[in-house]
């Protein structure tokens, strides 16, 4: 719902907006999805509710498909795409790691490199809880 200038309400529809907003402002939406792709990256799998596991996804792809290119680029092109992922990962020791074993591990793999499997519902407020995993 929206507040117009005459004092009334608009209930605007939403259309084609898929960004998944998870009740905070953009700055710690942006904060919480790179230490979220971090820690996934560094540990591997990590325990969280649906909506923020369903989240990440799309960034912990990204940087894969981004370590996978730099695997078959060279020179700057490589470099440039080493440069976006430490840009967006917080630990650019964990960049090296990736680049390296990404490209080797991923390479028949066109997309999808996470898995959700859903776990018991967190017990102070009943959240969905699961596990995300990299493949």
């Amino acid at each position: 719902a929206t507040r117009v200038s005459n004092g009334g309400t608009v209930f605007a529809m939403r259309h084609r907006a898929k960004r998944h907003h998870l009740s905070r402002p953009s700055d710690q939406r942006k904060a919480l999805m790179r230490s979220l792709t971090t820690e996934l990256l560094r540990h591997g799998r990590i325990k969280t509710t649906r909506q923020k596991a369903k989240a990440i996804i799309e960034h912990v792809d990204k940087v894969i498909t981004w370590a996978k290119q730099a695997g078959k680029l060279q020179g700057a092109q490589a470099e440039h795409k080493k440069n976006l992922a430490k840009s967006f990962l917080y630990d650019s020791e964990l960049v090296g790691n990736i680049f390296d074993e990404a490209a080797e591990r991923y390479a028949d793999r066109p997309g999808g490199y996470t898995r959700i499997t859903p776990t018991a519902p967190r017990k102070g407020d009943n959240a969905d809880m699961v596990y995300i995993e990299l493949v």
